[in-house]
C-alpha cells in the first residue's frame, strides 16, 4: 500500500485565492481510490522537514511568507533527503511554482513564477489540449474542457515536454509535464485552482494516471 502525503495550504501557506482544504480533499480522494494510505496536513514546513516513510508527496499549497535561511534549513534538508531516496512528487497548481519558497523547488518541478512576467487569464472555461503520443501518462487520453485557471509566462527549465497545453492570445503554454530528477519521478499539473477543476472527470482521470506513473513499481 503506497503512503502518500498531501501538503495542503493552511496557516502561513494559505492565501486568499485558493480553497486548499477543499481541493486537497479532492486530491486525497483520488489517492484513496487507488488504495493509498493518505495523510493530509497543513503543517507544511514541519512535515517537509521529515518526509521519511512516504512514497509520494502532493504539493497543493502557497509558498508562504518566506523566512530566514536558518528557519528553512530543516525543510530544505528534509526535501533533499526525500529526493535522494527517490520520493515521487505531484505538484499541483501554485504548488508547481513554490514549496515554502525553497530555492531548490524550481529544480524539482522545472518551473517558477516570475513577477511581472507570469500570470493567468480569468478563471473560466478552458480547453486542455493533450499530447498522447509524448508519454505513457497521457497515452490514449483525449483533450477536454473544464473550468479552471491557466498559467502563462512561467519560467520553465529547458527540455520540458508538455503533456497538456492551452492557448492564450495566440500562444501555446504548457499545463502538465512529467520529469525524472535523479531517483525521483515528478509530475507538474498547473491545473487545479478550485473544486471546479476536480469536477471534471477527464482531469481526475489525468491525475489518476499521474499518480499511477509516479508510484509505478513502488
Amino acid at each position: 500500500m503506497p503512503r502518500s502525503l498531501v501538503l495542503s495550504g493552511g496557516g502561513a501557506c494559505a492565501d486568499p485565492w485558493h480553497p486548499f482544504a477543499k481541493t486537497s480533499a479532492r486530491l486525497a480522494h483520488i489517492l484513496w481510490s487507488l488504495g493509498h494510505q493518505v495523510e493530509v496536513t497543513d503543517f507544511v514546513a514541519e512535515r517537509v522537514a521529515d518526509l521519511s516513510g512516504f512514497d509520494l508527496i502532493v504539493v497543493n499549497a502557497a509558498g508562504g511568507p518566506g523566512g530566514a535561511p536558518a528557519a528553512l534549513k530543516a525543510p530544505r534538508d528534509g526535501l533533499r533527503a526525500a529526493l535522494d531516496r527517490g520520493v515521487s512528487v505531484l505538484a499541483v497548481h501554485t504548488g508547481v511554482c513554490t514549496l515554502l519558497r525553497l530555492p531548490d523547488w524550481e529544480a524539482v518541478t522545472g518551473a517558477v513564477w516570475i513577477e511581472g512576467r507570469s500570470g493567468h487569464p480569468r478563471l473560466g472555461p478552458a480547453h486542455v489540449q493533450l499530447h498522447p503520443d509524448r508519454h505513457p501518462l497521457v497515452a490514449g487520453l483525449t483533450s477536454f474542457d473544464l473550468i479552471d485557471e491557466r498559467y502563462v509566462g512561467l519560467k520553465l527549465a529547458p527540455g520540458i515536454v508538455p503533456l497538456a497545453s492551452h492557448r492564450h492570445d495566440g500562444r501555446q503554454y504548457p499545463l502538465v509535464w512529467a520529469r525524472e530528477r535523479g531517483r525521483s519521478r515528478v509530475v507538474a499539473d498547473t491545473l487545479g485552482h478550485g473544486v471546479e477543476s476536480y469536477e471534471s472527470a477527464a482531469h481526475r482521470q489525468l491525475l489518476t494516471r499521474a499518480v499511477e506513473w509516479l508510484t509505478e513499481g513502488r
